[in-house]
């Protein structure tokens, strides 16, 4: 009975327990094992011997001895009887015998540790016993190591507040740091840290309130002196992940409500910085882009426990970090909009206040019939030249008011498009059988110079309010720039082509003109132009439920295309190097047969512009199947009396036979398949997300024309009463200096006017905050609560099973 009993506590001498919060229950297995255990490592053993050890050419223990690696094992650390009985009392959690106990035994080393590194004082702090820790930190010269970190990890409250004040009295500044020589924490890992990572709220209260902090890491291309130190001393990968550790860290909920003020804007903020170390640091960008979505979830989570509109109008009116933007009606959804926090924007609350200001108090247009819309849209067209009135004559009459919601504009500025885009036609589509040089004279281009200047206005007027950065990251804001240049530079080739007509005089036909004509050029460019105004129509498909999702499926897979354009143009010019001018000597020729029928060299591979274009159509298998063909003209004898038909260049053409062949196989076979099936995946992707992906893009849309002027182009030419308002606000704002009311001026923004928070507002938003992270910590409670639940009873089942099997092993 006493050799099972040892053996089975050998046994699990050589097992490391798990440390984990459940820890208290684990330990009452060990607790009754604990006198034979003890008893049993006390003793002085002959190392372990395998039963590979009397055969020589076992490989293991061969290679053990070759490398003359010390035959006893690792040495752990071992207790004496002392020890033993001490480490027994602190388990048992025994406090009036354990203190009789050190009465008696003075000498007896406190600091002691077991096999695992573990002392007493990491025994009693596992087991969360206050008495015990209170005793033992009594001790003289007690060790306290990294138990502050133990109680942090175990949610120990009272016993970390009597660890942190002993700390406090032994060494003040060793309270803000990690502990250096723990085998089971990092260095960089301090008591706050810690905390934050584990997601304990009261213990971050606790730290914070006594002045714990932590360093926020510079970016990621800062070139400051300390960072250039640190690339050029410290470890790299230990400063990868210290810094992957610390925006753990302040990722944290429970961190963010401490040390913010405004927890959506922080978490905001800290979501684009861990976009930018995920750019930075390929390795751990995995990391990195999961913490963005964990902290982009908090924000979204706390929008989400706003119970009224009142309350998520106060959230997204805030101006704090929207600089230059503080024009906006709502600065926060700006701000959310720029740095792509897609489900904070497509959040239903979100979109029901934006709702809201997109419709104004024309609720029932929603309720209207497709034709009554159109029909609206249509009649706007010469309802125009009355509202450019009434805003000259009455800018705050009602119906003024009414055409200024967002929604109006939008029927408003679509109206004026379809006129523009009539003009285009009507021009674009004129007879060109009777044209003579110079620039049209259809009677529409004057109209339409018009427009295009009150297009480009326009332009200038949102890059200068939306600031550069954002006007210039979207997409259709440079299909616009490149439609409006390319009008531009119509018109100036029809000026061009006038001056040349009137210089002249000559009036030719069309087959007489120079290719480099002004007249021809002005066509050619005339001609993109329509084709880049027709295609913005696609920019008001993302406001429908059904075209929406599929123009930005597009758009994903426009970004797909720019991707393998590039594997293609390296693919081509590989080839088109190799094949230039192979076939150069042969171009032109004519091969003869007996039959008389001829066959000519197909200018393939004679030169680079040749070998570019056939290879460009060999990707859509619409090149000619002679591609590769060597045509070698008729050969003769001396006296030219005979044809001789055998000679045949065979190596030359099986060259560019095969390259051709090995081109459309990587090209058209694996490369264009892998495009199709890479945008098979950017469609299911966004498919997948249809929701969030469209309502986001549309509320892209309404953003544009809720700063767009009332009056299109080229109305917006004129000067109105409401437009020179801003500029005559922000000169008195300049020259006056008004409480409250700022004109500022920068490269970014221009001129534009700031208006601070009302105090009040301050005191309403910060009592809310308040409100929306309790709603979210109960809300989490309660999610906590029931997955708590399942792992208790999960755990309670193992222990019960643990438990009937120790007590039929102790039987037998």
């Amino acid at each position: 009975m006493r050799s099972s009993k040892s053996n089975q506590t050998d046994s699990i001498q050589n097992v490391s327990l798990p440390s984990t919060p459940n820890e208290d229950r684990r330990l009452l297995h060990r607790e009754r094992l604990i006198p034979s255990y003890y008893e049993h490592i006390s003793e002085d053993r002959p190392p372990y011997k395998s039963k590979a050890s009397k055969n020589e050419e076992y490989y293991p223990l061969n290679r053990l001895n070759e490398d003359n690696v010390n035959e006893n094992g690792i040495h752990l650390p071992k207790l004496n009887a002392t020890e033993i009985k001490f480490f027994q009392l602190v388990a048992e959690n025994n406090i009036n015998d354990l203190q009789t106990y050190l009465d008696e035994h003075s000498e007896l080393n406190v600091n002691c540790v077991n096999f695992q590194g573990m002392t007493a004082l990491h025994v009693a702090v596992r087991k969360n016993a206050v008495q015990m820790v209170e005793l033992l930190l009594e001790q003289p010269r007690i060790d306290i190591g990294d138990t502050i970190l133990q109680a942090v990890r175990d949610n120990s409250v009272g016993v970390l507040v009597m660890l942190l004040e002993a700390q406090r009295k032994l060494s003040p500044g060793l309270e803000f740091a990690g502990a250096s020589h723990s085998a089971e924490f990092p260095g960089h890992v301090t008591p706050l840290l810690l905390a934050a990572h584990c997601g304990h709220h009261e213990i971050v209260a606790l730290l914070h309130s006594r002045g714990h902090t932590i360093a926020r890491p510079h970016p990621p291309n800062c070139l400051c002196v300390t960072c250039k130190k640190s690339l050029m001393k410290e470890d790299p990968l230990y400063t990868s992940m210290t810094r992957l550790s610390i925006y753990r860290a302040v990722s944290s909920p429970a961190y963010i409500v401490h040390v913010s003020t405004d927890p959506i804007l922080t978490a905001l903020r800290i979501a684009e910085e861990l976009i930018e170390n995920a750019a930075a640091n390929r390795q751990l960008s995995a990391a990195y882009l999961r913490l963005k979505d964990d902290v982009s979830s908090f924000a979204v989570e706390l929008i989400g426990c706003c119970r009224t509109s009142e309350e998520v109008e106060l959230v997204l009116k805030q101006t704090s970090g929207c600089h230059g933007q503080r024009h906006f009606v709502l600065p926060r959804l700006l701000m959310a909009v720029n740095y792509k926090q897609k489900e904070f924007v497509a959040h239903p609350n979100t979109q029901q206040v934006l709702e809201s200001y997109w419709l104004g108090n024309w609720y029932y247009w929603k309720h209207k019939s497709l034709i009554s819309k159109v029909w609206t849209v249509l009649t706007r067209i010469f309802l125009t030249p009355i509202i450019l009135l009434m805003c000259m004559v009455l800018p705050r009459h009602s119906l003024v008011t009414h055409w200024q919601i967002p929604l109006n504009k939008l029927i408003t500025h679509t109206s004026a498009y379809i006129v523009f885009l009539g003009l285009v036609f009507h021009i674009s589509n004129r007879d060109k059988t009777e044209q003579r040089r110079g620039p049209p004279d259809t009677g529409a281009e004057g109209p339409l110079i018009l427009y295009v200047c009150g297009y480009t206005w326009s332009a200038i007027r949102m890059c200068v309010m939306q600031g550069p950065r954002r006007y210039f990251t979207a997409m259709w804001n440079w299909a616009e720039l490149i439609m409006l240049a390319l009008f531009g530079i119509s018109f100036v080739l029809w000026v061009a082509a006038a001056f040349e007509v009137a210089n002249s005089g000559d009036d030719l036909e069309r087959k007489y003109w120079d290719q480099h004509d002004p007249t021809l050029l002005a066509e050619g460019t005339f001609c993109l132009a329509t084709i880049f105004a027709y295609f913005r129509l696609m920019f008001l498909c993302q406001l429908n439920y059904h075209l929406g999702p599929l123009q930005v499926s597009l758009g994903k897979m426009t970004i797909d295309i720019y991707k393998y354009i590039i594997v293609f143009t390296i693919i081509i010019s590989a080839f088109a190097t190799g094949l230039a001018r192979l076939y150069q000597y042969y171009d032109g020729m004519v091969y003869e047969d007996e039959f008389g029928v001829k066959t000519v060299q197909v200018s393939s591979f004679t030169s680079l512009a040749d070998t570019l274009k056939t290879l460009f159509w060999g990707l859509f298998c619409m090149a000619p199947l002679e591609s590769a063909d060597v045509v070698l003209a008729n050969t003769k004898t001396p006296n030219n009396y005979e044809k001789v038909h055998e000679n045949r260049h065979q190596y030359t053409e099986l060259i560019g036979y095969y390259c051709f062949g090995c081109f459309e196989v990587i090209s058209v076979i694996v490369v264009l398949n892998m495009l199709i099936a890479t945008m098979s995946n950017t469609f299911q992707r966004v498919n997948d997300n249809v929701a969030i992906e469209w309502t986001f893009g549309r509320t892209e849309v309404y953003i544009n024309y809720m700063m767009q002027t009332t009056l299109p182009s080229p109305f917006n030419l004129i000067p109105t009463a409401s437009g020179m308002s801003n500029v005559v606000e922000w000169l008195r704002a300049k020259l006056n200096r008004s409480q409250g009311i700022h004109a500022r001026w920068s490269l970014s923004y221009c001129c534009y006017i700031e208006r601070d928070i009302e105090s009040s507002i301050r005191e309403d938003y910060s009592a809310l905050m308040c409100v929306l992270v309790q709603r979210y910590f109960r809300d989490k409670a309660v999610v906590l609560g029931k997955g708590d639940v399942e792992t208790e009873l999960k755990n309670l089942k193992r222990e019960l099973a643990a438990h009937n099997y120790i007590t039929e092993n102790s039987r037998t």
